[in-house]
């Protein structure tokens, strides 16, 4: 059990995180129980609904609404008065950062997975509901917990969760972390939660969270640092790992077979070197100062209609530039 700076306490129950409040909270929340605007309720959580490790997330009820209410009882929660959001992340890997400033304390707590449904807003729908008929929960979730111990009116409240949102997208660009669902850089998950709540019993009444108020800024910098530390324990997603060429680019269908192709149209006597090839380009491609190849220049091949062959033929470009700095070594096997 850890306790905030409102004073309530963090509980770890099962795959489930919880807070239960010591007084009077002001939450927003984007829960399907209890979710929007209330000054009533006494608790919130964050719950794993997978199975197993690696395994699909199974509601234990026909709906998810009914599912969560579910979850809150076995936690000893009223679900009248608690509102909770679920993930296929493990609750182990939750990333906890605290930023203060004088009196003024945000912490936040954050589960991140993008690796199966990372999207970027305005991306094709995965599904449409009819009168609440869908009842869907993909894997991979940012889910995002704020705790304020200042005094935030509702209009306030509401800001704040745009300045959450837009942390957790600027982590995510930071990242150069592509969508699964179009040749854009992820703003997020299709199923991301927030809730974010202030203390209602403080003195400390702030008007404003937005980029230019001190309390934006703590919003924004212990957002950010709690997804992209969650995304690295939970998927490993990581500065390092984005040097990956392949990685990065992997929505636009790039990979090392494809370049492989490409190449040998331009180097056809090298057809009988194509093992020696691909150890060689996988090691090189890992490093993103060899191959040159950016986002800008990548987006805009994308706006082309022959977007998949120049982004081919800017690779084989860059790495016959390699070939020529590293000649008759590299299907050698001595590529550092």
């Amino acid at each position: 059990m850890k306790m905030l700076d409102t004073g309530d306490k963090i509980f770890k129950y099962n795959k489930s995180v919880a807070i239960k409040f010591i007084g009077k909270r002001a939450v927003l929340s984007t829960g399907v129980i209890n979710g929007g605007y209330s000054e009533n309720l006494t608790s919130i959580f964050n719950h794993d609904a997978k199975t197993a490790p690696g395994m699909g997330c199974q509601l234990k009820a026909a709906t998810y609404k009914e599912h969560m209410e579910i979850i809150s009882q076995e936690m000893g929660l009223n679900p009248k008065y608690t509102t909770g959001i679920a993930t296929a992340a493990d609750m182990e890997n939750m990333c906890i950062v605290v930023e203060k400033f004088k009196d003024l304390s945000v912490t936040a707590l954050v589960t991140a997975g993008i690796e199966t449904n990372g999207g970027r807003v305005g991306d094709k729908a995965s599904y449409t509901e009819n009168n609440g008929e869908i009842e869907k929960l993909n894997h991979g979730t940012i889910n995002i917990i704020v705790s304020v111990n200042a005094n935030l009116p509702p209009r306030t409240l509401t800001r704040a969760l745009v300045t959450i949102t837009e942390a957790k997208t600027a982590a995510i660009q930071e990242l150069l972390e592509g969508s699964k669902y179009s040749h854009g850089i992820a703003t997020g998950s299709g199923t991301d939660g927030t809730i974010v709540y202030a203390n209602l019993e403080s003195e400390n009444i702030y008007s404003d969270a937005g980029k230019h108020s001190k309390l934006g800024e703590l919003l924004g910098k212990s957002v950010k640092k709690a997804v992209k530390e969650a995304l690295a324990k939970q998927s490993g997603l990581t500065p390092q790992r984005q040097k990956s060429v392949f990685r990065r680019f992997k929505r636009y269908g790039l990979n090392a077979e494809k370049i492989w192709n490409k190449y040998i149209e331009i180097k056809p006597e090298m057809l009988n070197k194509k093992l020696e090839y691909i150890e060689f380009i996988e090691k090189i491609e890992k490093d993103g100062t060899k191959l040159i190849i950016n986002d800008e220049v990548a987006e805009e091949i994308a706006n082309d209609s022959e977007y998949s062959n120049r982004l081919y033929d800017v690779f084989t470009q860059e790495l016959e530039k390699i070939l020529k700095e590293y000649p008759e070594k590299w299907f050698l096997n001595e590529y550092r």
